[in-house]
């Protein structure tokens, strides 16, 4: 047998064998696509406000230093209103928050918050910043919505009926008003009255 004239054939089998390995990969690309849209969707949304904390170790130095994050908060908050403390977060390089539960009236769900830093190889801890947090169980304001966003449909219906019932009620306040003035009563004169007896000398 002639190799060449084998060639072709082999060529015709390659082919064959991509053309049928496209639908293969064309549906576990689909599945690939679908599954992360479906991760997507299973994603819990993300409050507004609360915040995002970056993932790694904080500093172990400045980790254990809770005595100090906890007597800068009692600086702008009375101890009562400071709870235990929940967890040390980084936030880069020798740069950590601490959160404490809050016990303030009114809310609910919140910490307190004190962000210490240190300079390299000291061991002085600095207070950054302080204030509360919200949480994802925290009650919070819901997110601002432009006025021209604000009218619902069901709303706008609801005007129009306010509208509807109120031109009703204007015209009948308006005929009530008229009909003193477009009605007036004539004196009805009682019999022996000097008026119904001049009445009377006229006719005779």
């Amino acid at each position: 047998m002639n190799p060449e004239a084998e060639q072709p054939d082999a060529g015709m089998q390659a082919s064959e064998q991509e053309t049928a390995d496209m639908p293969q990969a064309a549906a576990s690309e689909r599945t690939a696509v679908s599954r992360a849209a479906a991760a997507v969707k299973a994603a819990p949304q993300r409050k507004a406000g609360v915040p995002v904390w970056r993932t790694g170790k904080p500093d172990a130095f400045l980790a254990a230093a809770v005595d100090v994050a906890r007597t800068a908060l009692e600086g702008i908050t009375s101890a009562s209103d400071i709870g235990p403390h929940l967890a040390a977060k980084s936030e880069g390089d020798r740069l950590v928050t601490h959160l404490f539960e809050s016990r303030l009236p009114g809310y609910s769900g919140w910490q307190w918050y004190a962000v210490i830093t240190r300079n390299s190889r000291s061991k002085l801890v600095t207070v950054n910043e302080l204030g509360l947090l919200p949480s994802e169980d925290s009650i919070l304001a819901p997110e601002w919505v432009p006025w021209a966003e604000r009218v619902r449909p069901e709303d706008a219906r609801e005007e129009e009926h306010e509208q509807e019932r109120a031109v009703p009620d204007a015209q009948a306040a308006g005929e009530s008003e008229a009909e003193p003035e477009t009605e007036k009563a004539e004196p009805v004169q009682q019999a022996g009255s000097p008026d119904a007896a001049q009445a009377d000398d006229g006719e005779g």
